[in-house]
């Protein structure tokens, strides 16, 4: 990605104490700058658009990464058949805010799914959140989530809202869970139209999250997961 020369690298992938490389799909901005450099395949790109998860540890890819506490499960809760969402930008750089716009076209057609968007935070059962969290926008966020009812879920879309990316203090306070408890991650830089469907579904427990890739054999392979890949 022009003007981002070499940061995913820095931040989305590192080492594990056998040398073997572990990537984080919160923090990758799918490039493919890594896949491309690597001859030897020890990093790979997969098109698969099920990357939302419950739980941040679960877009941590590598051998044994927090599998055994995090296991794949739907969300408990009650919206099964329709579900009000309302978005607030806390510093996107607006990429993700096109993807979103494409829910709403004929194609993925989102409302025949039962997903609507809400101006007011009064109607809404999620909120979704775009961007890192900025300072000036971090009172508003919480006014927003305090504003909306019982039960509520918080969507983190995007690398920039699931983790900070490569925005730092003091301008930015970092991911959305630096602020609230958030509920479903949906990794990518930006996530596709479908992944964002997928995530909206399992915040409504209509599907269930698919495992990450784990390496098999290879002592340093990672696999990068589709949208969200680096």
């Amino acid at each position: 990605m022009a003007g981002r020369p070499g940061v995913s690298a820095r931040s989305a992938l590192s080492l594990d104490l056998q040398d073997r490389l572990v990537l984080d799909a919160g923090r990758c901005i799918g490039c493919g700058l890594c896949a491309d450099a690597n001859g030897d395949r020890a990093v790979t790109m997969d098109p698969g658009y099920e990357l939302a998860t419950t739980h941040r540890a679960r877009l941590v890819v590598g051998a044994d990464a927090h599998e055994a506490d995090t296991a794949a499960a739907a969300l408990n809760g009650p919206f099964r058949r329709s579900l009000h969402i309302r978005h607030i930008d806390t510093g996107s750089d607006g990429a993700v805010e096109q993807e979103i716009a494409a829910l709403l076209n004929p194609y993925y057609d989102m409302h025949r799914l039962g997903l609507f968007f809400t101006a007011s935070p009064r109607h809404a059962d999620v909120l979704l959140v775009t961007g890192p969290v900025t300072r000036p926008m971090e009172e508003p966020l919480r006014r927003t989530y305090d504003a909306m009812p019982e039960p509520r879920v918080v969507v983190a879309a995007g690398t920039d809202a699931c983790s900070g990316s490569i925005w730092t203090a003091p301008e930015v306070l970092g991911g959305v869970d630096r602020v609230l408890s958030v509920d479903v991650y949906i990794p990518g830089d930006p996530p596709s139209p479908i992944a964002l469907l997928h995530g909206l579904l399992l915040a409504a427990g209509r599907v269930r999250q698919v495992s990450a890739p784990r390496i098999n054999g290879a002592p340093t392979a990672a696999v990068a997961r589709g949208a969200g890949a680096e």
